[in-house]
């Protein structure tokens, strides 16, 4: 069982910034592109950023772009979401998830990524 553990959530004010991290999956990490999600409070899971196997590639969602950035330690088996200049729209919960065979192209939907993690909550007050 891959077991991926996401921290860094917490509350903070708008135009405040956070660092995710996700740690895991302990065995073949760098075989993995690994992705962001975030789910609002009644609104669908989406996309918000991927990395491939080997932090040589990025895409990030439109919305973010700009603000966020995801990057990867492979030493330390662990992918990482920086958070700046926060807004009230942020708000969710985020997710991240490992995703097997993508070397080039970047995983972007749901069905793409094989593992997730637990989700954690970060809340962007006005």
């Amino acid at each position: 069982q891959v077991q991926l553990v996401e921290s860094g959530g917490g509350l903070v004010q708008t135009g405040g910034s956070l660092r995710l991290s996700c740690a895991g999956p302990e065995r073949t990490f760098s075989s993995y592109a690994m992705g962001w999600f975030r789910q609002a409070p009644g609104k669908e899971r989406e996309f918000v950023a991927a990395i491939n196997y080997n932090g040589g590639s990025t895409i990030h969602a439109d919305s973010v772009k700009g603000r966020f950035t995801i990057s990867r330690d492979n030493a330390k088996k662990t992918v990482y979401l920086q958070m700046n200049n926060l807004k009230p729209v942020d708000t969710a919960v985020y997710y991240c998830a490992a995703g097997l065979g993508y070397s080039t192209v970047l995983p972007q939907q749901l069905g793409e990524y094989d593992y997730w993690g637990q989700g954690t909550q970060v809340t962007v007050s006005s």
